[in-house]
Parts: structure tokens; C-alpha cells; sequence
């Protein structure tokens, strides 16, 4: 009898670190997705991040099927960010007032908050309405621009959300920019890796009082498979596996 609790006391222990095993070069995988955002005013590339894979899975899907394709830039506000993804926004006269996104799926994604994924300008986030549970638009997401804060306004930030800031973090808000407001209120998902500046550019054009566009902007999504090493290479961003192998 104890030889063969044994056995299966060894058998579990095998299974459960084959498991582990598994999960671990899942997780590592040498491979990532680039997401390319086209507009009129050049191309942004975009890297979702893999600890928030509801967010991931969700726009990768989407990108896929194409359904972000010709949809606009709908809502934009400078020193803020820029928003799109509505469907309804696409083929929508002039002057339209959008983002209900009635035609969206209605589904919700599951907010996914991590402290070291926050509002720093180029992060690409999900919008939401005002549910209770944070839960993301199934299609709608924004592009932060911004501004670049001082300590009053990042403590201002700070008491609003109930974020609590690293060195580094504070800094980054200082010398690069964000909405620190939104941080753990909102999902952060991926951030533009080259091409932030197409986010300026954007960011200035004019808008009526709905905060659309007076010309629309409109979006192509494309998705590519790439190496990380690659990825790392000619955009610069690490992975959090290449930073602990360091």
C-alpha cells in the first residue's frame, strides 16, 4: 500500500513539473507579433504585452479578421490621446457624432491591472464604459500623447487613481509624458515601439465639438510574427525574460 501511494504521490509530482515545464516555454516564447498601424500620416508599430493576454488575444483576433480596417481615429484631444476602433465609424458622414460603437460586439474583455504597466505616452489602452467591474470596449482602444508633468500634478494624479509610482516611473512622467490620471482605472496593453510621433501628428489635427476630426483619419491594422531577438533588435524593446537573463 505505501508503494503504491508512492508511486502515485511521484506520479503528480512528474505530471506537475512537466506542467510547469510547459508553461514556462510558453510563456518564453522566441517569438512575438508586431502590430503595424497605418495612417495618412505614416505608420505606427505597436507590441501588445503577453502579461495582459485577454487584452492581447482579443486585438490580435481582431486585427486577423480586419475588422479595424478603414475605421477612423474618431476621437481626438491633444495633450490627451487618440482614440479609434469604433465600428460605426466606418463610412461615417462628416460630422457624425461617434463612439457608442452600437454595431460592436458585446462582449467585454476582463480589466487586466499590473503597477508597471501605466499611462506613459505611447502605451495603447482600452476605452470602457462605466461598468463597475473596469471590464474594456470589446474593439475601442486609445493611443496616450499626453503631456509632460511636474511633481504637483503627478501627487494630484496619485491621490485621483491610487496608483503608487516606482523612481523610474515618476521620471518618465517628468521627461516623456502621460495621463497618469487614468492609471489603474483603465487597461494598458501594448505600446508604439517606433513611430511615436505619427501620435503628435495626429494629435494635431483639428476636431469639432465632439472631438472628431474635421478630415478623417483613418486606420489600416496589419499583424506580423516575428523573433524577439529581431523585435529587440531594430526597435529596441526587451523583454522582461531578456532583462532577468541579464
Amino acid at each position: 500500500m505505501k508503494n503504491t501511494n508512492f508511486i502515485v504521490f511521484f506520479l503528480i509530482i512528474s505530471f506537475t513539473n512537466l506542467e510547469l515545464i510547459a508553461q514556462k516555454k510558453k510563456k518564453m516564447s522566441k517569438f512575438d507579433t508586431l502590430v503595424t498601424i497605418s495612417t495618412q500620416f505614416g505608420d505606427m508599430k505597436v507590441l501588445l504585452y503577453e502579461k495582459t493576454p485577454k487584452h492581447r488575444q482579443n486585438f490580435l483576433k481582431l486585427a486577423k479578421e480586419e475588422f479595424y480596417n478603414n475605421l477612423l481615429f474618431h476621437r481626438v484631444i491633444k495633450n490627451f490621446m487618440i482614440q479609434g476602433g469604433d465600428p460605426d465609424s466606418k463610412n461615417a458622414p462628416a460630422g457624425k457624432m461617434l463612439g457608442a460603437g452600437t454595431s460592436a460586439p458585446k462582449y467585454k474583455v476582463d480589466a487586466e491591472f499590473f503597477p508597471d504597466l501605466f499611462h506613459k505616452k505611447g502605451v495603447i489602452a482600452a476605452a470602457r464604459d462605466g461598468n463597475a467591474e473596469k471590464a474594456s470596449s470589446s474593439t475601442q482602444f486609445y493611443i496616450v500623447q499626453g503631456k509632460k508633468l511636474n511633481d504637483a500634478e503627478i501627487e494630484g494624479s496619485k491621490i485621483r487613481s491610487g496608483a503608487i509610482y516606482t523612481e523610474e516611473q515618476i521620471k518618465i512622467y517628468k521627461e516623456i509624458g502621460g495621463t497618469p490620471f487614468l492609471d489603474q482605472n483603465y487597461t494598458v496593453y501594448g505600446e508604439v515601439v517606433q513611430g511615436i510621433e505619427i501620435i503628435d501628428k495626429i494629435a494635431e489635427v483639428a476636431t469639432d465639438g465632439s472631438d472628431r476630426p474635421d478630415k478623417d483619419v483613418q486606420m489600416q491594422v496589419s499583424i506580423k510574427k516575428m523573433s524577439k531577438k529581431k523585435i529587440t533588435k531594430e526597435f529596441g524593446y526587451k523583454y522582461e525574460e531578456q532583462v532577468k537573463r541579464k
